[in-house]
C-alpha cells in the first residue's frame, strides 16, 4: 500500500513544528510522504522579527535551514511559492524558481496530495491607505525586516554626520499592537547599542518615535492593565503614543493624520493583519473579509476534509461569535491538533475536536521590561506580571518553539551556543 501524501504549505511556525512531528511520528517510519513547502530557504520566529529590523538580533544566527532540518526529521522540503490549488485533482500549483539575474533554475511544478495543510500565515492590512503600500515598510517577513534594517543604519549614519540638517531621526510605526510595541521600545534599545560602535552623537533624546494606533488603548488584545502598563513604560522611554488617532494617507515625508502630517523619515505599518489576497478565491474554499479560510471543529476547511488549515490564515470560531486569535500560541496549538488528526485519520480513528487554551499574553519591552499575564484561561481571569519573572517567561514561549522543532537537549544546547554568541560577537548586527 502506497503511504499517504501530505503536502503542508508554509514553515511558519505552525507548518514547521506540523511538519517536524509528522516526519518523526510517521515519516521516519514511511507510514506517510510528507512534503514542507516554502518560498524561502529558512525558518525565522516571526515573533522576533521587530529584533531582525533593529539590528539585536543576527539571523543569520537564529535561522534554521528547512532542508538541513528536513532531511534530520524525516520529511521532505520544496522551495517554492504556492500559487494555485486543484482541489479534484489533488495537486498544488508552486511557482516557478527564477536567480537573481532571471535564470529559471525550476520551472513551474504540481505536487499531488492525498492530504493538505494550507499554514501560510498572514500579512499586514493596510487597509486601501493612500500611499501605505508605497511609503511604509510592513514587518511580514525576514526579507522586509532586513529592508527597514538597512534604512535604519543609513538614517544612523546621516544623523550622525555633522552636515546632517534635523536634530533628530523620526520614526512613525502605526498600529499598537504587540508588533508596534515591541518595535518601539527595541528601536531605544538598538539607539543605546550604536553609542558602543562609534555612533557618539547617537542619544536616544535624539529619536523621535511616535506610536500611532487607531482604537482607544495600545495593545487592545490584551486586559487593560496590561496595556496601561505598556503605555505607560513606553512614555517613560520617550516614545509619543498617540491613540484614537487614524492615518488618512501616507506619502514619502510621513503620515497624514486627519488634518495633520506627521513628518517621518521611517514609516512601519504594523496596524491589523489578513491572509494573502489570493486565499479569498482559492478554489472554492470559504474565506472571510480578511481572506482566511474557514475551518470546522477538527481543523478541517469547511468545504473540502482532505484540507487543513491552521495559524493566521485560518479562521476557526470559538464561543458568542469569537474566533482563535492570530498568536504564535494559537499556531503551535492547532498544529499538535491537525498533527494529532492527520495521524489518527491514517490510524483510522475518530478526530479530535480544537480547543483553543489561551495561556496568557506577554510583551518584550526590550531590556527596559516586560509585561502581561499568564494563565489566561483560567477561572477568575488572567494572572499579571512584570519584570525578570515576566521577562524570563516571555523568553521561554521562543524556547518552547525551539522544543517542538529540536526537542529538549538540542534546545539546551542552543541557548547555551546563544549565551556564548553574546559574549564573543558585537551585540548588535552592523550590516
Amino acid at each position: 500500500m502506497t503511504p499517504p501524501r501530505i503536502v503542508v504549505i508554509g514553515g511558519g511556525a505552525g507548518g514547521l513544528e506540523l511538519a517536524t512531528r509528522l516526519g518523526n511520528k510517521l515519516g521516519r517510519k514511511n507510514r506517510a510522504h510528507i512534503t514542507l513547502v516554502d518560498r524561502n530557504h529558512t525558518h525565522i520566529w516571526k515573533p522576533l522579527l521587530h529584533e531582525v529590523a533593529t539590528g539585536t538580533l543576527d539571523v543569520e544566527i537564529d535561522q534554521l535551514s528547512y532542508r538541513a532540518h528536513a532531511a534530520s526529521h524525516g520529511f521532505d522540503f520544496q522551495l517554492g511559492q504556492f500559487t494555485g490549488l486543484d482541489r479534484h485533482n489533488h495537486t498544488v500549483t508552486l511557482a516557478a524558481i527564477a536567480s537573481g539575474d532571471g535564470e529559471q533554475l525550476l520551472p513551474e511544478r504540481q505536487l499531488s496530495y492525498d492530504y493538505l495543510v494550507i499554514a501560510i500565515g498572514s500579512i499586514s492590512n493596510h487597509f486601501n491607505t493612500p500611499g501605505v503600500a508605497e511609503h511604509c515598510i510592513f514587518l511580514d517577513s525576514p526579507g522586509q525586516a532586513h529592508r527597514f534594517q538597512r534604512r535604519l543604519l543609513d538614517a544612523y549614519l546621516k544623523l550622525n554626520s555633522p552636515e546632517h540638517p534635523k536634530d533628530k531621526l523620526n520614526i512613525a510605526i502605526v498600529g499598537g499592537g504587540a508588533t508596534g510595541v515591541e518595535l518601539a521600545a527595541e528601536l531605544y534599545h538598538a539607539a543605546a547599542e550604536l553609542n558602543l560602535y562609534g555612533f557618539a552623537d547617537l542619544r536616544s533624546e535624539r529619536l523621535n518615535i511616535r506610536l500611532v494606533e487607531a482604537g482607544p488603548r495600545i495593545l487592545p488584545a490584551l486586559p487593560e492593565r496590561i496595556a496601561s502598563a505598556a503605555h505607560k513604560e513606553l512614555q517613560k522611554l520617550g516614545v509619543d503614543v498617540r491613540v484614537n488617532t487614524r492615518v488618512t494617507a501616507a506619502d514619502s515625508h510621513g503620515l497624514q493624520l486627519g488634518n495633520e502630517h506627521l513628518d517621518a523619515e521611517l514609516m512601519v505599518w504594523a496596524a491589523g493583519i489578513k491572509a494573502p489576497d489570493f486565499m479569498q478565491q482559492l478554489a472554492g474554499l470559504e474565506s472571510n473579509r480578511i481572506n482566511q479560510l474557514l475551518v470546522g471543529p477538527t481543523l478541517q476547511s469547511s468545504r473540502d476534509p482532505d484540507i487543513y488549515v491552521l495559524g493566521d490564515c485560518a479562521a476557526c470560531p470559538l464561543a458568542e461569535g469569537k474566533w482563535v486569535p492570530p498568536r504564535a500560541q494559537s499556531a503551535h496549538q492547532m498544529a499538535s491538533l491537525v498533527a494529532h488528526n492527520l495521524i489518527a485519520t491514517i490510524n483510522q480513528k475518530p478526530l479530535r475536536e480544537f480547543q483553543y487554551k489561551d495561556h496568557g499574553s506577554l510583551i518584550s519591552l526590550s531590556r527596559f521590561g516586560t509585561v502581561g499575564s499568564l494563565m489566561g484561561n483560567l477561572v477568575g481571569g488572567a494572572m499579571m506580571i512584570e519584570g525578570r519573572i515576566a521577562r524570563l517567561a516571555y523568553i521561554s514561549l521562543y524556547r518552547m518553539h525551539q522544543v517542538a522543532l529540536h526537542g529538549w537537549l538540542k534546545m539546551l544546547v542552543i541557548s547555551l551556543v546563544a549565551r556564548i554568541n553574546r559574549i564573543v560577537r558585537p551585540r548588535l548586527k552592523l550590516h
